[in-house]
């Protein structure tokens, strides 16, 4: 498993470990419109702006806002982002916090609370999952449970088109366990694609999203969440990164699980709404469940 620091390569930064924001993944061209106003925001990706633009909120030092101790150790982190930053806007106050709930079980959940506008709000985690280690090769034959019985379908630049199809009868069904490496070929060059999480069953509010499983190690990552999509996303581009003991990262070693918004919400009306009004909260929370099988 790795979630290491930044790293940039030619085509995007691998976000290693990384809460992605004001906007996680891809909104189209950069542009929205929002109450009879549009909004340009920087383009880092082909055409379109990813994970919040140039300096979104993996590249930005958040404060230290609380640190609790004992049986369930806890960090939260804090930032406030301004009205214009990376184009959005409103003055934004966010929040993220780290707890321990057992010994091998971990949570986060993340607020965002709009101070004077209505903006869009889609927070993602980023860290990468390699349960075999993260020296260890590829996840081709990790084996995946995605609980989504749709997708949404991809233009050339990875923008949603707006669809929403049935996963049955394609690559992209892991309705049931399925090794990664099985239909890869048949998707380009790698998983990147949002998940409609529609059929997972519940637990304390949260939806059970992916199943992961390692099957030399036997090791088992199982992710809950609230949120309605899950950015599945095999490292198509990390290509010779150095990371923890000058190991070298490559394509398709490493797995992002992104629980999410969908991507370029805010220009699909038939997708679910990330705006958030002031006075109302962006919730979104997740649970990491490790075990051996």
């Amino acid at each position: 498993m790795y979630a290491a620091s930044l790293f940039h390569q030619k085509r995007m930064a691998p976000y290693f470990g990384c809460i992605v924001g004001r906007v996680a993944n891809r909104i189209r061209e950069g542009k929205f419109t929002l109450d009879g106003i549009e909004y340009s925001l920087p383009i880092n990706n082909g055409p379109n702006s990813l994970h919040g633009g140039l300096k979104g909120f993996d590249k930005l030092i958040w404060e230290v806002a609380e640190h609790k101790q004992g049986d369930n150790p806890s960090i939260t982190f804090k930032y406030r982002a301004r009205d214009g930053e990376e184009g959005y806007p409103g003055d934004l106050s966010v929040t993220a916090t780290y707890t321990l709930t057992s010994k091998t079980t971990l949570r986060l959940d993340m607020e965002a609370v709009p101070e004077n506008k209505p903006t869009p709000v889609s927070l993602a985690q980023h860290t990468y999952w390699n349960l075999a280690g993260h020296n260890s090769g590829t996840i081709l034959d990790h084996s995946a449970q995605i609980f989504a019985k749709h997708f949404t379908p991809v233009d050339p630049t990875q923008i949603p088109t707006g669809e929403i199809k049935p996963v049955e009868g394609t690559p992209f069904d892991f309705t049931t366990e399925k090794k990664i490496g099985t239909s890869i070929h048949e998707v380009g060059i790698g998983y990147d694609h949002n998940y409609v999480l529609d059929c997972g069953e519940e637990k304390s509010g949260l939806k059970h999203a992916v199943k992961l499983k390692d099957p030399v190690s036997l090791r088992v990552l199982d992710l809950w969440t609230n949120a309605p999509g899950l950015q599945f996303y095999t490292a198509n581009y990390v290509n010779g990164i150095v990371g923890k003991g000058g190991a070298v990262y490559g394509k398709h070693s490493a797995v992002c699980l992104e629980t999410q918004g969908f991507p370029n919400a805010v220009n699909q009306p038939n997708f679910p709404s990330i705006v958030v009004q002031p006075g109302g909260k962006y919730q979104h929370s997740m649970v990491y469940e490790f075990s051996v099988e």
